[in-house]
This record gives structure tokens, sequence and C-alpha cells, in this order.
């Protein structure tokens, strides 16, 4: 694994090719009061390239070109709130998408356990650490540990769609799968505007 940490923005340059994992480090979990401090992506070759945002600007040029590239597919685990981030941080929407949370839930009906440390260690008998999860995303210098941990997040991404692909094609599920990614950036607006909470298509 080579972790590559970029201060600011991506350098001019680098090609993910046609997909790219994706996955970002924030204080915390609500949206609109923790910032987003951290976006790490890999194109699965065992790099991992880590941007360490300018909070006061969030200027990322070539970071949101990435985003919104529609020759690119984005690989998420969990894509809602990412995107969400991106959308009021970055001021883009990201597409097109893949969710591999999404993905293992239509497909991996037999449990209910879909975190990316579950998922990963069945799939792919790899045990990632969650250990640095809750630790101070807002430094100035991200620590050899929280670099690893941010890495970890997207290193194992492709091979998981590549499973979970197989998994949903054998279920006659990947039409409903990628209608679902489809749906991504509006549930994430939706999301931003106030029904983060609500069942919109509940009948009470």
């Amino acid at each position: 694994m080579t972790i590559h940490l970029h201060k600011g923005d991506l350098p001019d340059g680098l090609d993910f090719g046609t997909s790219v994992a994706v996955d970002s480090e924030t204080m915390g979990l609500r949206l609109g009061r923790d910032p987003l401090c951290v976006v790490q992506l890999s194109a699965g070759d065992g790099n991992a390239h880590l941007v360490q945002l300018d909070r006061e600007t969030y200027e990322a040029p070539n970071l949101k070109r990435l985003l919104t590239s529609p020759e690119v597919l984005k690989i998420f685990h969990f894509g809602r709130f990412d995107i969400a981030m991106f959308a009021l941080h970055l001021g883009v929407t990201t597409s097109p998408v893949y969710c591999t949370k999404i993905a293992s839930k239509l497909a991996r009906t037999y449990t209910d356990r879909h975190g990316l440390k579950d998922v990963t260690r069945e799939l792919l008998s790899i045990d990632i650490s969650k250990a640095q999860q809750s630790s101070d995303w807002g430094q100035a210098n991200l620590t050899p540990d929280q670099q690893a941990y941010a890495a970890s997040d997207v290193l194992n991404l492709h091979a998981l769609k590549a499973r979970l692909d197989a998994m949903l094609e054998r279920e006659g599920r990947m039409d409903l799968a990628k209608a679902c990614f489809d749906f991504l950036p509006v549930r994430a607006q939706l999301d931003l505007a106030g029904w983060e909470d609500a069942d919109i298509f509940a009948h009470a």
C-alpha cells in the first residue's frame, strides 16, 4: 500500500481511469454542523490519495472535476453521506456513483451486517481496522495511523464491487441496484433540504 497525501487538491494530471473509490473524513456525522476535512481516493491499484482540504476556501478544482466527470464511476460505501458533504462543502453533484453498502443490502439478504468492515471480512477475507474512525480529522497534520485508516476505506472498494456485482447479477437485482445508485444524489439533496430522517415514500 502506498499513501499519497495532498494538501488542498489533487495534483494536475493524476489519472484514476474509468472508476475511482471515494470516501471522506469529517469532524462528525451531522450535515451542516460538521465540516468536511479529508477526501480519499483509489483507482484500485494499491495506491491511496488523500486530499486534506483547505476548509477556509474548499478550492479544489481537480478534485471537483473528478467527482463530476461523467466518464468516471465513483465507488462509495454509504455514498449518501459523502455525496451530501461534497454538495454542501464543495458545491458539486457527484455522479455517476456506485454504493457498496446499497449493493450489499440488496445482495446479502441473509445478514444485517453491511458495515464496510463486515462486508470486507466476509467477501474478501480482509480485516480492516476502524480504530481511527472517531479521531480529530481537522488537525493540521494527520498522523500515520489516520492516513492508514483513511486509505483502508478505499483500497478494497473495487474488489468489493466486483464480488457484489456477481451476487447482484446472480440474484437478478442489478437493474434495481443501478436505479438506487442513480437516485443517490437526489437522496443527498433531500438530506440537505431537511428530509434526512423522513421516509417520503411512506404512507403516513
